[in-house]
């Protein structure tokens, strides 16, 4: 994939942070979440253990320089603000709280906010993985067979390599879940080890050098 490149310096970060490129980007899907809608008990049933694994790999990833970011529902929001989700999902009271703890932000994280279920439909999303350089994506989050899913499906049509820890996403069931699994390892060419297989971290290291 091209680089985007700019005639003009990345502007001065509050934070201190150092843009990056990396062929290599971590997406977490829709983990920061009200989860205030009817099935939302379901889910989390599933998303819970699911954080935990995403926290780890994030953590694990980050170790080798991989970049985050948070691709997130604007819950039909237009004038919503990234951080203001965030502390709105871990207040004590809102049923999602403990995940949107556990998966709170960093400074250096990347975010995108989108309208719709896929991550690249109407958003910047494709601007900044060719800013970054990305040519492979690991996708991570809420729900595995739905925004995830066609997530993945718009990043295969735009060449781009996958892999999808199976133990880091998660769907109203399981059974949900093992289809959208499937979908994406037979039709999108996933790679849908769990994420504590020692394999699948070899190959995204292997794929992030090339």
């Amino acid at each position: 994939m091209k680089k985007l490149t700019s005639s003009h310096p990345a502007p001065p970060d509050p934070h201190g942070c150092v843009s990056e490129r990396s062929s290599t980007a971590l997406l977490l899907i829709d983990v920061i979440n009200p989860f205030d809608f009817p099935e939302a008990p379901r889910l989390l049933r599933f998303a819970r253990p699911a954080a935990r694994r995403i926290a780890a790999l994030k953590q694990r990833l980050r170790a080798r320089g991989i970049p985050a970011i948070y691709v997130n529902d604007n819950f039909g929001l237009w004038q919503s603000d990234f951080r203001a989700q965030v502390e709105h999902c871990a207040q004590k009271d809102a049923p999602g709280a403990d995940i949107a703890g556990l998966l709170r932000p960093d400074a250096h994280d990347y975010f995108v906010l989108k309208p719709k279920h896929s991550g690249f439909y109407s958003t910047s999303l494709d601007v900044l993985l060719r800013y970054l350089g990305a040519r492979q994506l690991i996708i991570t989050g809420f729900a595995g067979n739905i925004c995830v899913l066609y997530t993945a499906n718009d990043a295969y049509m735009r060449d781009l390599r996958l892999f999808v820890p199976q133990d880091c996403i998660a769907s109203e069931s399981a059974a949900l879940n093992r289809a959208a699994v499937a979908q994406m390892q037979d039709i999108l060419r996933a790679d849908v080890r769990p994420s504590t297989n020692r394999g699948l971290l070899q190959a995204i290291a292997k794929a992030h050098a090339a």
